[in-house]
């Protein structure tokens, strides 16, 4: 996983007015199957492993999670036969989909092949879980191969759905194939848009490798392709939103189980918002995880201290919290575990506060 700092953002609320109050985070959470690339060249390499990562999601996952991403790369050349083993892939993982184009769906010249695969081509918004996501069209504008644009018309689309989401208070999530950096056009112009309106989380596909980048208003996330392997094993990304706050864990086929994941405070290099206190904590606050699979207990160590037992929240499936004071300022490891399975993140902890005096 890389990732490479770079510049301030969020939307949220903070879930709770004390310690003792109950915990009502909102949450948006999917998982992330990188490209697949689905091609009879390789034997259907990358289907077969589609269809086990799948297999896997399902029997794992249940309620925990919100909907299922394909980012594009679908079908390696964008023919009927390839879009009819993902479709009948996909028919394995009792989720709603979504699922966009890259430059290989285009290479026919259009998309009509891949609406076996999704009755609703980008770009589009969905309000899912109070969270605005906002899917995109980044090929059809093109000329095929990896000419990526977006044409004015979903300019001002994407504009609108931005402020109408700023408007409703809702946090933004935004999937397309790649990152802006890679539009022919007006790439600075985009992603400048994500960051005046605080876009939460990018999500996208192309890069065939696990990346997380900040830009110290927005993070964008990549996942490992699926079809063509260039680094590890293959394997799914779970990101989830918890109040803005955003969290990205990558799960191989064989990792151990359950998959634990950090949601709230911030992972040091995942800072976008400095003054709120779920991305820079003061000495006394509350710990979110997700346990995805089963989980009878889960436990949290900060540094070396001794563990802390979490408290399943209720009516949210796989949501753990914790509360923890007496914190001191600076760097800090955080850690949760539930039998073989294990997240660890870095915090930065009332140094803000300390510094700017505010806790007094």
């Amino acid at each position: 996983m890389i990732i490479q700092p770079r510049y301030g953002a969020a939307l949220a609320r903070e879930a709770c007015e004390d310690f003792g109050a109950s915990i009502m985070a909102e949450c948006l959470t999917w998982i992330h199957f990188g490209d697949l690339h689905v091609d009879e060249a390789d034997g259907y390499e990358g289907l077969s492993r589609f269809r086990e990562l799948v297999a896997v999601a399902q029997a794992r996952l249940g309620a925990t999670v919100d909907l299922a991403f394909l980012p594009g790369d679908n079908a390696n050349h964008g023919t009927d036969d390839q879009y009819a083993r993902i479709a009948a892939a996909m028919s394995g993982l009792a989720l709603p989909w979504h699922v966009l184009a890259g430059d290989h769906d285009f290479e026919p010249g259009d998309l009509t092949a891949m609406r076996a695969i999704t009755a609703r081509m980008a770009p589009y918004a969905e309000t899912i879980a109070g969270y605005r996501c906002v899917f995109l069209d980044i090929v059809s504008a093109g000329k095929g191969g990896p000419d990526f644009r977006i044409d004015p018309d979903q300019r001002i689309w994407i504009e609108r759905e931005l402020s109408a989401a700023a408007v409703a208070g809702e946090p933004v999530a935004v999937f397309m194939h790649a990152y802006p950096g890679d539009l022919r056009d007006d790439p600075d112009g985009i992603a400048g848009l994500f960051a005046a309106h605080r876009v939460a989380f990018v999500d996208t596909g192309h890069t065939h490798y696990n990346e997380l980048l900040n830009d110290g208003r927005v993070i964008y996330g990549a996942t490992r392709s699926i079809g063509q392997i260039e680094e590890g094993k293959p394997g799914f990304s779970i990101v989830t939103l918890d109040d803005g706050v955003p969290s990205w864990r990558f799960q191989a086929i064989d990792d151990p189980w359950p998959l634990l994941q950090i949601t709230s405070p911030a992972d040091r290099r995942l800072i976008t918002d400095p003054a709120r206190t779920d991305n820079v904590p003061g000495r006394a606050f509350i710990v979110r995880a997700k346990a995805f699979g089963e989980a009878d207990s889960v436990s949290l160590r900060i540094d070396e201290n001794d563990a802390v037992p979490m408290t399943r929240v209720a009516d949210t499936p796989s949501l753990w919290t914790a509360s923890v004071d007496g914190v001191t300022d600076g760097l800090h490891r955080l850690t949760v575990r539930s039998g073989a399975g294990e997240d660890r993140i870095e915090i930065l902890a009332g140094y803000l506060i300390a510094y700017l005096n505010l806790d007094k």
